[in-house]
């Protein structure tokens, strides 16, 4: 079973959307979206610096646009999707991907969603100097303790050794002085908040109003959340969670859990992949994995399609 994954923020570098745009119909794609939510989805992902990337507002829509432009060049149509992939996720913001792509957003409401979550949660990470951290190795029963101790909260427990910690700026630098026991490293995000915390409460109400007249339709694939690990069958209540996830912990290693459940045997990261592929390789040992990082990975990415997606199933 084949299983397809959106990443969030920090997953982005300078340029990383170039070579897409030589595919056909991938510029007009990303122009017809940057007129939709007013942002230069085709500058930004090719000639803006890292600083400017690692701004919330911006890095959320690129990384949605990107994610489903590399997922289109795997599946042309969403019923090459609902028959082929047998479950999709997103890591935080790649949440928005994952909706569009099973079927419960159009992309263009998913991209005018996700410009709306990046400007909410850019002005709640104004109010106070915060950011996050992610610590690698240790075990969970040292590390939550810890990171309590110093006020912050676990916002991405993300399984294989990793959890990412948020807080103030200087509950930030007491872990990296103080690191938990066992935790080998300490490293700080390309983000620019405490994402999936109290801090991001004031983005949670802007969101609510954005999606009081959004339709949602029921999902044609298995949509797997961060809230619990659990395939949501419901697209309204997919839409609900995406609102509450802004300030709540995302739980990639329940989601994983639910993959290894459904029989996963291939995971497929989409554009800009990497991070998500890591942490498979150590959670999901025997599954093959697969980042698409440009479209030179794309011929790999088919033949792992063909031999993995024949047991895809519809949405429960």
């Amino acid at each position: 079973m084949l299983v397809l994954v959106a990443p969030g923020q920090g997953a982005q570098t300078p340029g990383f959307l170039t070579p897409w745009l030589d595919l056909p119909g991938v510029t007009d794609r990303l122009r017809e979206w940057s007129d939709a939510i007013d942002l230069d989805l085709v500058h930004y992902g090719t000639n803006a610096d890292a600083d400017e990337i690692r701004d919330t507002a911006v890095a959320q829509p690129l990384l949605v646009a990107s994610a489903l432009v590399s997922a289109g060049q795997l599946f042309p149509t969403a019923d090459d999707f609902s028959r082929l992939v047998g479950a999709a996720a997103g890591h935080s913001v790649g949440e928005l991907a994952a909706a569009a792509l099973t079927g419960v957003l159009s992309e263009r409401t998913a991209m005018e969603l996700v410009r709306k979550r990046g400007l909410a949660m850019a002005e709640a990470a104004a109010v106070t100097e915060t950011g996050m951290s992610a610590l690698l190795g240790g075990d969970p029963e040292n590390v939550l303790p810890h990171l309590e101790k110093l006020g912050l909260t676990p916002a991405n427990v993300n399984g294989a050794g990793q959890i990412v910690a948020a807080g103030t700026a200087e509950q930030l630098a007491a872990l990296a002085e103080d690191k938990p026991e066992g935790t080998r490293k300490v490293v700080a995000l390309k983000v620019a908040g405490a994402f999936h915390t109290h801090h991001m409460a004031p983005a949670v109400s802007v969101l609510e109003a954005a999606v009081a007249e959004v339709e949602a339709a029921q999902p044609r694939t298995r949509y797997v959340s961060n809230k619990d690990g659990q395939v949501v069958g419901d697209g309204g209540e997919v839409v609900r969670r995406l609102v509450g996830q802004v300030a709540n912990p995302v739980r990639w290693d329940l989601c994983m859990e639910t993959f290894k459940e459904l029989g996963v045997t291939a995971l497929i990261e989409v554009a800009p992949g990497g991070t998500l592929v890591g942490l498979a390789k150590r959670a999901l040992p025997g599954v093959k994995t697969l980042a698409l990082k440009s479209p030179d990975d794309l011929g790999a990415a088919r033949e792992l399609i063909a031999e993995h997606a024949a047991d895809a199933a519809p949405a429960e």
